[in-house]
Parts: structure tokens; sequence; C-alpha cells
């Protein structure tokens, strides 16, 4: 009797953090599969830019029909002829397709969903990253994602040469949830996000962020090696910095992942050598920023 007591004590105990340890892998593995299938989906489309446009022109960012129906444009008549799309919901419907009311954040705290592209991040719309102010429009997949969707039909191509901001060349932005409503609802677990950039030649990333900086002051070259890639791997093995287009994704998400720093290294190298050239995030304004390599800025690592 006493031996069958201790074990169901151990079980208790350990039961738990095993249940969890099987979710992590298993949203693991899903969320993998799912950016797999969105990065061909988004290869296999003619443009991601001009949904809900005439013709693709630049419109008038005050124009209420565009500002409704971009982003269901965009999933209608652009993603649905190359990704499976199931029950597409417009903003006031978001939770016909299991998109839920508030989310957790990745620092714990409750967030209601943003139903519009400022509501996604204020800085998005601003006059220097210049995005348009869009509602979100969801749906959800075969394979049981509900995803909603962010759209700036006004995006531009990379400007690799110039200093410039993320706000330009994000063009959509996808906040997806692995189980619906089924919770837990929390970024990092069953929520995460997919943003797509650049008009021209898209980039689609996926990071997951690590919930806290690695560091508050590091250099992206050192010759003692504790540089900010080194920083990461120090974190552990799944532990990256993250490259631009990443960073420029958690710019982008920045409320769902609490980040309240400034100035962010990426991994995304111009010129070698401690007074070379890298990419930075500063993550207040959106601007992405040559800054030499000896500069001292926040480390943020993620998981891909």
């Amino acid at each position: 009797m006493i031996t069958l007591t201790i074990i169901g004590i151990v079980a208790a105990i350990t039961l738990p953090s095993l249940l969890v340890n099987v979710n992590d892998k298993a949203w693991n593995a899903q969320r993998k599969a799912l950016y797999a299938r969105m990065s061909q989906a988004i290869g296999e489309m003619d443009s991601v830019a001009g949904y809900g446009t005439t013709n693709g022109a630049i419109p008038d960012k005050d124009d209420k029909n565009l500002k409704a129906s971009a982003a269901e444009s965009f999933i209608i008549d652009g993603l649905s002829k190359v990704y499976r799309v199931q029950n597409v919901c417009n903003k006031n419907n978001l939770k016909a397709c299991g998109i839920p009311s508030t989310i957790i954040t990745l620092n714990g705290n409750s967030l209601t969903f943003p139903k519009t592209v400022s509501g996604l991040n204020s800085a998005l719309i601003n006059a220097n990253n210049n995005a348009t102010d869009t509602d979100a429009a969801a749906f959800e997949t075969v394979n049981g994602e509900s995803i909603a969707l962010f759209y700036n039909p006004v995006c531009e191509s990379d400007h690799p040469e110039i200093n410039h901001y993320a706000g330009q060349v994000f063009c959509v932005n996808m906040i997806y949830d692995l189980n619906g409503l089924k919770g837990p609802n929390e970024v990092g677990k069953d929520v995460g996000f997919i943003t797509v950039l650049y008009r021209t030649n898209s980039v689609v990333v996926a990071p997951v962020p690590f919930p806290d900086n690695a560091t508050n002051a590091a250099s992206s070259y050192s010759e003692d090696g504790k540089d900010a890639a080194t920083l990461c791997t120090q974190q552990g093995d799944d532990a990256k910095l993250p490259d631009r287009d990443e960073l420029a994704s958690m710019y982008v998400n920045r409320y769902l992942i609490d980040i309240t720093s400034d100035g962010y290294w990426s991994g995304s190298v111009i010129s070698s050598g401690k007074n070379g050239l890298a990419w930075e995030q500063y993550m207040y304004d959106g601007i992405r920023y040559r800054n030499i390599r000896s500069a001292s800025k926040f480390v943020r690592c993620v998981k891909r």
C-alpha cells in the first residue's frame, strides 16, 4: 500500500511535465510542417502584392473598401489558388475560423487578438513604415490550423544597399493557432507567426523567439568569442541568432513577444571584421540599420 502511494505521488509530480514535453514536441513538429507548406504556397504565387487594389496600383489609404477587403482578397484570389483554404472569415467573425478572442503573449500577458494591421503593430502604419491599415481576415486549413492574416498590399521589394523600415517590406503576416480555440492559446506553444517579406523575390520566415534577451550588450564581432552569435549557442543547441528577415518578423509581431528593448543584432553580415557592417533591427520605430559590427546591441535568439 505504501509502495502504491509513493508511485501515485511520483506520477502526480512527473506526469504534468511529461505531458508538457509531449505537447511541445507535437506543436513544434506541426509548426514546422505548416511553415513548409506555407513557404511552398507563397513560392508558387505569381505575386504577393496588389490584392484588393486596382491592377496592383498604390491605393488611397483612406479607401474603406480596400481596408475591409484586401486581406480577404489575398486569401480568396491569391493564396487559395495554390493552397487549400477552408472557411474564410472577415475581421468581425474571426472566432468562426477558430481564432481566439485573446491570446497569451510570450511573457505570459493577456493580449486581445488584433483585427487590423495597426492593431498588430501600431508603428507599421506611421509615415516611415508606410504600411496600409487593412482589416485582418482568417481561414482554416485542412490540417486543423486556424490562421489570421494581415496584409499590406503596397509592400516594397528589398532595399539591401540602404537603411530602410521593416514596415515598407512587410507584405503578409499570419498568426496561426495550431489547434484553434482549444487552448492554451499561448505564443511559443500552439500560437506563432509566419511573415512574408518583399514584393518580389519574397521571403517567408517563422522564427520562434526565446522569452528573454540573451544579453543587454554584445557586438556582432569579437575576438574573444563573446559575440552575438556565440551567445545564442550558449543558450542551447537549438538557439540561433536571427537573420535580418526573422528580426523584421519579430518587429512586426512585437506585441505578441513582448519585445521592449531596441536595437537587435541579426546574423546577416554585410562585410567581415570588427569594422565591417551587419544588419540590426530597431523594435520601436522599425528601422533596419546597417551598423558597424563592434557596436554594442541587444541579442534575442530564436528557434527555427
